[in-house]
């Protein structure tokens, strides 16, 4: 496990997922871990676009790290994303987008791991490890 001392503290992570039992098990793993002092769970890409646009100009109420996952109806991933890219630079810069799919699609992830607002691509469920190595990268 990482010390605090390495890592950065991260006051807020959003889990965007149409999927409750994975919302809760990357959840539980965020708090046993103390990766970060707060959740925010979406179940959907719209709630999530829609709380970024209640919160754009309040930058302590937006989330450091947003986990989303690629396939969602309605909104997926991509039009998360492309949505994303219309946000202010405030948000964009805040709001660092790590996917987090169980999809296997090669080119449903080439596509989204090129997306400049992407970070890194983790395949389910969230493990205390891929936290370690997010803490350990200072992303």
């Amino acid at each position: 496990m990482v010390t605090d001392s390495i890592a950065k503290t991260i006051d807020l992570v959003m889990l965007v997922d149409d999927n409750d039992t994975d919302n809760f098990i990357s959840k539980r793993i965020i708090e046993i871990t103390k990766f970060a002092k707060r959740v925010e769970v979406k179940g959907s890409g719209k709630g999530a676009l829609d709380y970024l646009k209640e919160n754009q100009n309040k930058p302590e109420e937006l989330p450091n790290i947003i986990f989303l996952d690629i396939n969602m109806p309605i909104v997926d991933g991509f039009v998360f994303l492309y949505e994303f890219e219309k946000f202010s630079e405030l948000v964009r810069n805040k709001c660092k987008v790590i996917i987090l799919s169980s999809s296997d699609n090669k080119r449903d992830i080439d596509k989204i791991v090129n997306n400049n607002h992407v970070i890194k691509f983790i395949t389910k469920p969230l493990t205390e490890a891929a936290l370690d190595e997010i803490k350990l990268n200072n992303i």
